[in-house]
């Protein structure tokens, strides 16, 4: 698979991430498969080209980079780990002995030595000032505990006070062909050498292809009850319509090229200005190939421009 360097000094990324967020989290996506199966997913990564894993504490509480580690154990030095660590009251906390603690408890569980991308998960909300939280994670670095650091979820004036600190190897954030409103913040960062991996580029299935306006979703899962501000929006009735109808007007152009809506997503996601690389979670090995594929499809401006058309049809934020 073709890869592209993280930024202005990080590690070079394979265009398509392994994300572990469904791996370790339980119901919060339907039920949960067995570990057996969640670590034939992770370990498919060996075969594909796929050279990182995206995980967090918080994912599954911890089970996930359990489960990342136990798949990886033997194999460290062939794919590059992230993780993050998440403000109190979900995770650790940001207060630098907390960011500390944190690395060092993923550390134990992934049964790794370093971490290659450390990422503040979300912006703190309990007072916490971000410089004293970004310079903990300089220190982290400085100590060989990790190698890049990066934020999640931030938005340009919280980017901009790490940057005065310490330069920001990477930004994680949400985007998708329904989700646009980081656009411009994600080619601001691709010029600033801060490089940026994608979250969600599937819209949590919208756009694989499979899903209809009937389609329901078991107790528990984030999908079943969406609501207006929440990040499962997307599944509210009217914005499932409209998400819908860019599904219907990307399938003509997934046939002419060969793939699936699926693959056409991803391949339209790394091609985004600023975009390095796209984080694609499963729990179903034949999914983790299927993702994969999508990182040897290359879209030219005519069909950029056609999908952009499709772009208008869909829900706004």
């Amino acid at each position: 698979m073709r890869t592209r360097k993280l930024g202005r000094d990080g590690p070079e990324l394979s265009l398509v991430g392994f994300g572990a967020w469904e791996a370790g989290a339980g119901g919060e996506w339907g039920d949960a498969p067995p570990d057996d199966q969640i670590l034939e997913a992770i370990r498919t990564v060996f075969d594909i080209g796929i050279n990182w894993i995206d995980t967090a504490e918080v994912y599954g509480k911890g089970h996930s980079e359990e489960l990342v580690g136990r798949a990886l154990a033997g194999h460290r030095d062939e794919v590059l780990i992230a993780t993050k660590v998440a403000p109190r009251p979900e995770g650790t906390g940001f207060r630098p002995e907390h960011v500390h603690e944190a690395c060092r408890k993923s550390l134990q569980r992934l049964g790794i030595a370093h971490v290659d991308i450390y990422q503040l998960h979300w912006p703190d909300g309990t007072g916490v000032p971000v410089e004293e939280t970004w310079g903990a994670m300089g220190e982290l670095a400085d100590q060989g505990l990790v190698r890049a650091i990066g934020v999640s979820n931030f938005d340009r004036q919280l980017i901009e006070r790490c940057e005065a600190v310490r330069h920001i190897d990477s930004l994680q954030q949400e985007f998708s062909m329904l989700v646009l409103h980081d656009r411009d913040l994600i080619r601001w960062c691709g010029e600033r050498g801060i490089g940026v991996v994608t979250y969600g580029p599937l819209a949590y299935g919208l756009l694989a292809g499979a899903i209809t306006m009937e389609t329901a979703f078991d107790e528990g899962d984030h999908r079943a009850d969406p609501s207006e501000g929440t990040w499962t929006a997307l599944y509210e009735p009217s914005k499932r319509a409209r998400s819908l109808a860019v599904v219907e007007a990307m399938r003509p152009i997934a046939e002419r090229l060969g793939c699936t809506p699926a693959q056409l997503a991803l391949a339209w996601n790394f091609r985004q200005a600023g975009v390095t690389s796209t984080i694609a979670g499963s729990r179903n090995p034949a999914h983790v190939r299927s993702n994969a594929s999508a990182g040897e499809i290359l879209l030219d401006d005519g069909t950029l421009a056609e999908l952009e058309d499709a772009l208008k049809l869909g829900p706004s934020f």
